[in-house]
């Protein structure tokens, strides 16, 4: 069994620690990830201390120095983390004691392992935010970049997976563009309320020693200090929120890739995939299976599950530190990993993919979608909304008896539904037509497209 006197808070107990519970209790088989980041912290922390004068500047120096060194060896990997001692906080401190001595002690004054491990988790996030966002904006830039490839080229656009009304490539993926750049504004958001340092609030209710936050959070670039002990020692919706904006952007790819999965299909024949990023079957020998695509959209039930797993955690906590708190990291570390590898091959795939335009223009004409645009014309001359609507649903189901688009009807035909239906009806049919139609800003209009292509590209700094 180990010695409860090399445990960190040994002094009160007489005897030894069952294993059971030090295996059952460890995290640094997860929060080693931490390592970085806690040193970072401890690092920042020796020097406030050194600045009020808890700390010489030789101890400071020899602290700081140790702890660098053992930073080098955990990225080389040559560093033994050990179970009993339950995390890596106390890994890190125990190696800086066993090679500093006295020195070393010093090191945990003013603070709590509280308190560490919430800073510690803060600049982890901060770094995951950073990365993720560049993540997203690489994924816009990949469906910015098809806008030129893809210019002119007209899509049918559904609403309730049915036929709707024409659209522009270009307009379905700056549509994506808009997706991720709120995503992109919620990390950033949340960002803000990471980036405060709750190291220096102790375990709970702060301490006597005399230390200086504000020389920490400068140290290590947060922008203030969270205000309350209490609260910054019990609460953990900096890392809910995270895993909150995970589960959106988890979300949004899942309903890209569910649509470029339908669009692959022999039945749409809308996109070929590219195929390294595709997989076979095993006894199928015909199968192109888009299982990244597939695996995205799978992925992101794991990514609201930890979400879910996180809310749960904290619904009964009361007021300050509990040790379930310890379980917030493995499911933040998980979704943020998925994300991550996810949003990796979504621009690659993007990249890849190319539309078929053929089979595009094929059945573009089918599903009347210059309906709305006839009806539209309609309303313009005069003719109220809803008589309007009823007028071409009846025309349409004309034309769907027939199995011939609407502009394959006579004049004589349009004139027989509305006066005001007259040879001009065949200026906005046809989806082309129908395309050139549209005005309303925001909408798939030539011009508007054009407009909003040029904003992203200036807004991603790709011109």
């Amino acid at each position: 069994m180990a010695d409860h006197k090399q445990k960190p808070w040994g002094g009160v107990f007489d005897g030894e620690t069952d294993p059971r519970v030090e295996r059952f209790s460890e995290s640094v088989s997860f929060d080693h990830r931490l390592a970085e980041h806690d040193i970072r912290g401890s690092v920042a922390h020796a020097r406030m201390l050194a600045s009020t004068g808890m700390l010489t500047p030789a101890e400071r120096d020899q602290i700081v120095a140790s702890l660098e060194q053992i930073g080098q060896e955990i990225a080389a990997g040559r560093f033994p983390f050990r179970q009993e001692l339950e995390d890596v906080h106390m890994n890190i401190e125990r190696a800086l004691i066993d090679r500093i001595g006295d020195v070393g002690r010093k090191l945990h004054t003013g603070r709590s392992r509280n308190d560490q491990v919430s800073t510690d988790f803060r600049l982890w996030i901060r770094d995951a935010i950073d990365r993720l966002d560049g993540l997203l904006a690489n994924l816009q830039r990949a469906f910015v970049d098809r806008c030129d490839r893809d210019h002119g080229v007209i899509l049918p656009g559904y609403t309730h997976m049915q036929r709707a009304q024409p659209v522009l490539a270009n307009h379905y993926w700056l549509a994506y563009c808009e997706k991720y750049q709120r995503d992109r504004d919620r990390l950033a958001d949340g960002r803000r309320r990471v980036n405060q340092l709750p190291l220096g609030t102790a375990a709970l209710a702060g301490t006597s020693i005399p230390i200086d936050r504000h020389f920490v959070a400068k140290e290590l670039g947060f922008e203030g200090v969270v205000a309350n002990s209490l609260d910054s020692s019990s609460d953990r919706d900096f890392a809910i929120e995270f895993a909150f904006t995970l589960s959106l952007i988890a979300e949004h790819l899942s309903t890209w890739a569910e649509e470029w999965i339908l669009w692959s299909t022999v039945e749409f024949r809308f996109l070929r995939l590219p195929q390294a990023y595709c997989t076979g079957s095993s006894i199928m020998p015909q199968k192109i299976n888009p299982d990244v695509l597939e695996l995205i959209r799978g992925k992101t039930g794991r990514v609201i599950g930890n979400l879910t797993s996180l809310l749960v955690l904290v619904k009964g906590l009361p007021l300050a530190y509990n040790r379930d708190l310890q379980e917030d990291k493995p499911r933040v570390f998980d979704s943020a990993d998925t994300v991550e590898a996810c949003l990796e091959l979504a621009a690659a795939v993007v990249t890849g993919a190319e539309l078929n335009r053929p089979a595009i223009v094929e059945r573009l004409e089918r599903g009347y979608l210059d309906a709305t645009t006839l009806m539209e014309h309609l309303i313009k001359r005069g003719v109220p909304q809803r008589t309007a609507h009823e007028i071409i649903g009846r025309l349409v189901a004309t034309a769907m008896k027939r199995d011939v688009p609407l502009a394959k009807l006579d004049a004589a035909e349009f004139q027989a539904a509305h006066q005001a239906l007259d040879d001009s009806v065949f200026k906005v049919l046809g989806i082309e037509q129908a395309v050139l139609a549209f005005t309303s800003e925001g909408s798939t209009a030539p011009a508007e497209v054009a407009k909003q292509t040029t904003a992203w590209k200036t807004r991603l700094q790709m011109e």
